[in-house]
């Protein structure tokens, strides 16, 4: 039709081409059911692995450090570079998906995570058998890790962005969801992994986890269906103004100041309730280990229960995840203040985990649906990219004593107490802000659009 309009001059001009209607003919180009289903399979199994690989180091890298030498600063440093990286490249990746495609960028990012993991593993390796020194090996290792936050971050961006491609703007939520609860499902069983593999080696886990990231990309090479690219559904003009899409632009900025914020909260509790239960119950590290996992567990099967057996099931709207999400967090953090028994605290960690079990998804669903279906890679790299700002965030302004005033040693719950706010502001931004109106509409709204979905 593209070319039709090119050979007729006088139509041209009258043509109004827009972002958020495609022109380019889908006949011969749209995924089978058969094709999204197995699609969708072999995205969750990804995600999962990510998820794993993600605690996995969290679990295993602490002892390993400990018979390294290496001090908690240290360890520390290694994930705060890949922190920053995937911050970084995160956005670029997702812009990139939208001109070559989802499929070439999902395998750059799975492929540098089997390979950062395979070298962070065997130069870990190396080091336990003193055939390199630290002096040495402490570089290599922040370098292998930054593979994984320069490149790696690409995975999510794009995953999401072909999930977008190939549902409608009704199934949207569930579909982002799909993916988050991969995630969570990986960072569950993260650890049972672990101590499962470390019965082998300390950093036999590391290889099982870069085992099925090879495989993972081997799925996707072969078995993803992709076979239009986004940018060739577009004519030229609509090409050159897809590409306009900032992270300080009006559709994407408060979606990106809300991934900040949720990273923020959720950090917050990620990072210290172990130090929380510990300080507050008089627990010896020891006895922490087990009681902490028990809590932490709570907090992933109910992150699961509302992933899976909520929104998966009910197809919730943003509005609703959004809201109900912020008051079950804040919630969480009132019994986290209130604290005083392990009890209180394992059920503040289960309502935190099913209220961020709600928002991740909302968040996900709602700037997706905030953005054409054209600059959705770009979109999808800016959350992802944010959702890591937390981990950055978390330890440099209550645990940081180089300013000479540690707030979290000073004053236990004042992290807490900042999270509760945030969560409020999440909740302001549900009810009343702008951006939250043009997702109110029925799913019937969207057919025009939705006739169009699943592509390539």
């Amino acid at each position: 039709m593209l070319d039709e309009i090119k050979d007729q001059p006088q139509a041209t001009e009258e043509v109004q081409l827009d972002l958020d209607i495609e022109q380019a003919p889908l006949s011969g180009t749209q995924t089978t059911a058969a094709e999204r289903s197995r699609a969708f399979k072999i995205l969750f199994l990804c995600q999962l692995a990510g998820g794993m690989g993600q605690t996995l180091v969290y679990a295993v890298l602490p002892p390993i450090a400990r018979k390294l030498g290496m001090s908690e600063f240290e360890t520390t440093m290694i994930y705060a570079l890949s922190a920053f990286l995937w911050i970084v490249t995160s956005p670029f990746w997702g812009r990139r998906s939208d001109i070559v495609g989802r499929k070439p960028i999902m395998l750059l990012g799975l492929s540098a995570f089997a390979v950062s993991t395979a070298i962070f593993a065997t130069l870990l390796l190396f080091a336990l058998w003193g055939w390199v020194v630290m002096a040495v090996a402490f570089p290599l290792l922040m370098m292998s890790r930054a593979i994984f936050g320069g490149f790696g971050s690409g995975n999510g961006s794009a995953a999401q962005a072909y999930v977008a491609d190939r549902t409608t703007r009704g199934e949207r939520a569930a579909g982002v969801a799909s993916l988050g609860a991969a995630f969570g499902i990986g960072t569950a069983i993260g650890p049972g992994f672990a101590a499962l593999f470390a019965q082998i080696h300390l950093v036999a886990p590391f290889y099982a986890v870069s085992v099925i990231a090879f495989v993972s990309v081997a799925l996707i090479a072969f078995y993803l269906p992709e076979r239009t690219r986004p940018s060739h559904r577009v004519s030229e003009k609509q090409e050159s103004r897809r590409h306009t899409l900032k992270w300080n632009s009006y559709q994407a900025l408060p979606w990106v100041v809300i991934s900040v914020i949720i990273s923020f909260a959720q950090t917050i509790i990620m990072q210290l309730c172990a130090f929380y239960f510990m300080d507050t119950l008089d627990m010896a590290p020891d006895q922490a280990t087990e009681m902490i996992s028990v809590g932490l567990m709570a907090m992933a099967v109910a992150t699961l229960f509302a992933q899976i057996g909520l929104i998966q099931r009910f197809n919730l709207s943003v509005q609703f995840l959004l809201r109900w999400g912020s008051i079950v967090s804040i919630a969480s953090y009132v019994l986290l203040i209130i604290g005083g028994s392990y009890g209180v605290l394992v059920t503040a960690l289960t309502l935190a985990g099913f209220g961020f079990g709600l928002l991740r998804p909302g968040l996900g669903a709602g700037a997706s649906l905030s953005v054409s279906r054209h600059d959705q890679g770009a979109m999808a790299g800016f959350i992802s990219g944010t959702s890591a700002t937390g981990m950055i965030l978390t330890p440099f302004i209550f645990l940081n004593s180089f300013i000479g005033f540690n707030i979290y040693q000073e004053w236990h719950q004042a992290p807490f107490i900042v999270g509760a706010l945030l969560c409020c502001a999440l909740l302001a931004f549900a009810f009343w802000h702008p951006s939250m109106r043009n997702l109110n509409q029925t799913t019937d709204d969207y057919d025009e659009e939705d006739e169009e979905f699943g592509l390539k």
